[in-house]
């Protein structure tokens, strides 16, 4: 009998685990949390429910397990395309751009409202771990503000406020990816946060310096 090596063993669970991770996902956007067990996401990933127990003890923490994947996930995406661009105005209108389209196919709980669904000690791993993109959002206001697109302001209230925008303004799609209206709410917002941070445009749309 050919004997299993350990690392296609290590393939295999990460397979699983990645099975598991995409079942749930689907289902948050067609069904939502409320009501979600373990029974329906084992089903979904047409595998044992006691291989999803093997690596989530529940619900929340299996919540968790996804909600930190697609953090990650998002955050090397996002960075990626940062990358591409150096004028600090024109990083901030894609990193909104970015979070409210994040934001609108998300089906998770946004914000102070995963702290119904959360335990105090899994909230706070959330919360330091999505820090992330709190830091990268101050690092573009920082390098705006350093090169004088944006006028001197407090970095880290002006990145709450931003963040408290986004998660207003984004909304929820139907699904299917039809929303007519979604670009131009998107160009709008983006658009309403470069300006409420002190950006400045010339007549072609251009980002201007607003301090010498």
């Amino acid at each position: 009998m050919p004997r299993i090596s350990a690392a296609s063993n290590a393939a295999q669970r990460a397979e699983t685990q990645r099975r598991i991770l995409t079942a749930f996902g689907e289902l948050l956007f067609t069904r939502g949390l409320p009501g979600l067990t373990m029974t329906d996401v084992a089903r979904h990933a047409r595998i044992g429910r006691t291989a999803v127990y093997n690596y989530y003890a529940d619900i929340e923490e299996l919540l968790i397990a996804y909600a930190l994947d697609e953090t990650d996930r998002f955050l090397l995406d996002l960075r990626e395309s940062l990358e591409s661009l150096e004028n600090p105005v024109e990083r901030l209108a894609l990193y909104v751009r970015a979070q409210v389209e994040d934001l609108s196919r998300r089906h998770l709980p946004p914000g102070p409202a995963m702290g119904a669904v959360l335990s105090p000690a899994s909230f706070a791993k959330l919360a330091d771990h999505v820090d992330g993109l709190s830091v990268l959002l101050r690092d573009i206001l920082r390098d705006g503000m350093a090169q004088g697109y944006l006028p001197e302001a407090d970095i880290a209230q002006l990145a709450q406020l931003i963040h408290g925008t986004l998660s207003s303004s984004a909304a929820r799609g139907d699904g299917d990816g039809h929303d007519s209206d979604a670009e131009a709410r998107i160009a709008r917002t983006v658009r309403f946060i470069q300006l409420g941070a002190g950006a400045r445009f010339d007549d072609e749309g251009r980002p201007v310096c607003v301090t010498p």
